[in-house]
This record gives C-alpha cells, structure tokens and sequence, in this order.
C-alpha cells in the first residue's frame, strides 16, 4: 500500500503536470481549431446560462482559492490569523462555492444527456468531463464534514505541506499523506487526473480567457489618419491618366 501511496502522490503530480504543460503547448502548436468550448448555445439556452454562469463562479473560486490556501506557507500569515481559523475560512467560504459548482456542474450535464440534439452532437471527451467534475465537486463537499474534525487546522496544514512540497520537488510528500482520510486522497487524486486528461479536453479554452486578462494591461493602439495635413488652398497632383 506504501508503493501506491508513493506513485499517487510522490510521482503522479509531476506526470500529470508533465502532461498539462506539454500537452496544452503541443495541441495548441498543432491543433488550434479545436482550441475552443464547442458551444452549443442555441440549444436550451437558459438551461446553459445558469449552469455555466454558476460553474464558472464556483470552479473559478475554488481554483483560485485553493492555489492560494495550499501554495501559502504557513509563517506567512501565521502572525494574524491561526490555522483554525483560516480552515473554518475555507470550509465555509469553500462550502459555499463548491455548492454553487456542483449546482452548475449538475445542470449542465443534465442538460447534455436529457436534450437529444445536444447528446448526439457532443464528444464523448465532452460527457466524461462533466461526470469527473460532478465526482471533483461531490468529494470536495464530502470533506467539509470531515474538517469539521480537525478545526485546529492540523488537516489543512499537510495538505498544505505536501502542495509546497511537490512545488518545490522536496522529498517526503507523499509520506505526509499515508494518515489522510480516503476521501481527502480521493479528491487530491481525480484533481491531478483532471489536469492529466486537460489537454484532451475543451478545458484547454481556459488558457485563452486567462490570456485575455491581458487586454486589461495591453497599451493603447495608436490610430493615425491617413489624410494628409497640408496647407489650405493646396491640391495633390493628380495621377496622370486620372479622370475628373
């Protein structure tokens, strides 16, 4: 059991970040017309409003929200808020948009396998994906109870600990995590495989609405008028064989 608890979480991670850096690169190199979502809009359009705006509010925070919480070193805010604290943080504010997500996630893929039309043009990578997110956000909401058992924040801080760990390529990771509850590695576990299988996906749009916050800081596109600036009275000559 030690072997699969070093694979998964000591060599697993740097295969499935491996995976999404190279492989977002080469499909974006090779295969740029599938780089996008395959909206399909025009089907059950309030349907695909409310599922997506509400997936997209969850999944964004819990992205976000995660990297920052696991990536933190401990001593950085350690001085104004204490490990209990910023767990009960996390589950609440985690609890929160983690139902928001899972509210979306369900529409949207009832959404896809109740309309027929929108079943029979969607790829089979298309449903899978969907019913791994449903599973990522299910389990991330099962572990809520969980940390209720550990409100000193203990819990948190290894899992902390072996983000910073992997980040970093420091030995001992995955020995961090031989006590963890299955369902804590669970979620850990179908997270890096959704990174894995991120370059075989629409998921790959993601890079291009992170790449469009850099309109927000782009410089100004400078205009100048073709019309020349020349004294009143004054004509251009006419180019020879020109009409009236």
């Amino acid at each position: 059991m030690s072997y699969i608890n070093q694979f998964v979480f000591g060599i697993y991670p740097y295969i499935c970040l491996t995976v999404f850096l190279l492989g977002s690169l080469v499909r974006f190199d090779r295969d740029q017309y599938t780089w996008k979502s395959d909206s399909s809009q025009l089907l059950k359009a309030g349907q695909l409003r409310w599922g997506s705006n509400l997936f997209h509010v969850g999944i964004l925070f819990l992205f976000f929200g995660h990297s920052v919480g696991m990536l933190t070193p401990h001593f950085v805010y350690e001085p104004f808020m204490s490990a209990g604290a910023k767990q009960l943080m996390a589950m609440v504010s985690g609890g929160l948009f983690g139902v928001l997500g899972f509210i979306g996630v369900t529409l949207l893929l009832h959404r896809r396998l109740a309309e027929p039309r929108i079943r029979a043009t969607s790829k089979t990578s298309d449903i899978v994906l969907l019913l791994l997110l449903w599973l990522q956000f299910a389990l991330g909401l099962a572990t809520i109870p969980l940390s209720a058992h550990h409100l000193d924040g203990s819990m948190m801080l290894v899992l902390a600990e072996w983000a910073q760990r992997i980040v970093t390529f420091r030995s001992g990771a995955a020995d961090l995590l031989l006590q963890a509850d299955w369902v804590f590695k669970a979620h850990m576990f179908l997270g890096m495989s959704i990174f894995f299988i991120f370059p075989f996906t629409r998921l790959v749009h993601v890079w291009s609405g992170f790449a469009a916050v850099g309109y927000l800081v782009r410089p100004y596109q400078v205009v100048r008028s073709r019309r020349l600036n020349l004294p009143a009275g004054h004509n251009l000559p006419r180019r020879p064989g020109a009409g009236v």
